[in-house]
């Protein structure tokens, strides 16, 4: 099943317990995040509203006892957008999303899949599906699909993965600076 706008919000707000996303793309195409990160690129600046419609969100998650969380795998160089939305999520970090993240920079590829999902509530999965240059193109709700397949992906991916701000201290200028 195909989740689209609003449907996907509403299934989204719906998880119980937990949310947790694996992301895989160096580079993701989002139409709302256009303008934002141009000017990201121009003067290394992201002006964050207090209300921004992702924060309040994790923040009424948080509130209502629910745990949202991710693992980016990345290899550097990291590209523009990867320190673009690394320095969004050190913000959503805040709001009380856990993030992690994976470098792979030097590793080889510990046998995670070839795309992006969310796991809800250790129960449901959503694909994320995307073209190469990083545009989304769609959801989709797996039907039965082999959970203990994904809890297992997870798994690898929290292994070695580092919390956000670890990495972002580690690498310091190297990640700000490109």
């Amino acid at each position: 099943m195909h989740l689209e706008s609003e449907a996907w919000d509403r299934f989204f707000d719906s998880f119980r317990i937990s949310a947790w996303r694996l992301e895989l793309h160096q580079v993701y195409t989002m139409p709302g995040e256009r303008d934002e990160f141009a000017q990201f690129r121009r003067d290394g600046t992201l002006e964050i509203a207090a209300d921004d419609p992702w924060l309040e969100r994790v923040r009424h998650f948080r509130a209502t006892g629910r745990h949202i969380g991710r693992v980016h795998v990345v290899r550097r160089p990291l590209t523009d957008y990867l320190r673009y939305e690394f320095t969004y999520q050190l913000h959503a970090e805040i709001a009380g999303e856990d993030i992690h993240v994976l470098d792979l920079t030097e590793e080889p590829d510990p046998g995670l899949p070839d795309e992006d999902f969310w796991m809800f509530d250790d129960a449901q999965i959503v694909r994320m599906m995307y073209r190469p240059d990083g545009t989304q193109i769609g959801r989709e709700l797996l039907t039965d699909p082999d959970l203990s397949e994904f809890i297992h992906y997870r798994r690898i991916a929290q292994r070695d993965a580092v919390p956000l701000r670890q990495f972002w201290s580690e690498f310091g200028d190297a990640v700000r600076a490109g």
